[in-house]
């Protein structure tokens, strides 16, 4: 990597155990995030309706802080002069943009176990 001139950051890089119903261990590290979700352990229910254990992506706690941050930015509560129609032109695109990308993988974000 040195000769490509990258270098690896020691506190971001670390190796992380993808536990899921066939890897049963326990590891220090079982997630990580990436690109605003994390990958972790994840309650999952098959075709057939019986649960199991994956390792899936879902929104971040980060990508949500952010998210919840941005609306509240918006004061909907002082924009009483604005039709709803007007505020679903201000505000759908943003909203699509969110669930095109978030909502692919997990929307609810189950919790392991």
């Amino acid at each position: 990597m040195r000769e490509c001139g990258l270098e690896l950051h020691p506190e971001k890089t670390k190796i992380v155990y993808c536990k899921d119903d066939s890897r049963r261990r326990s590891y220090p590290n079982e997630k990580f995030d990436f690109l605003g979700y994390t990958f972790r352990p994840r309650r999952s229910k098959n075709r057939f309706g019986k649960y199991f254990i994956n390792f899936s992506p879902a929104v971040s706690d980060k990508a949500v802080k952010a998210i919840r941050a941005e609306i509240r930015s918006w004061s909907l509560h002082l924009r009483g002069d604005k039709t709803i129609e007007d505020q679903s032109r201000m505000f759908n695109p943003i909203l699509r943009g969110w669930l095109q990308y978030y909502g692919r993988f997990c929307r609810s974000a189950p919790e392991h176990g």
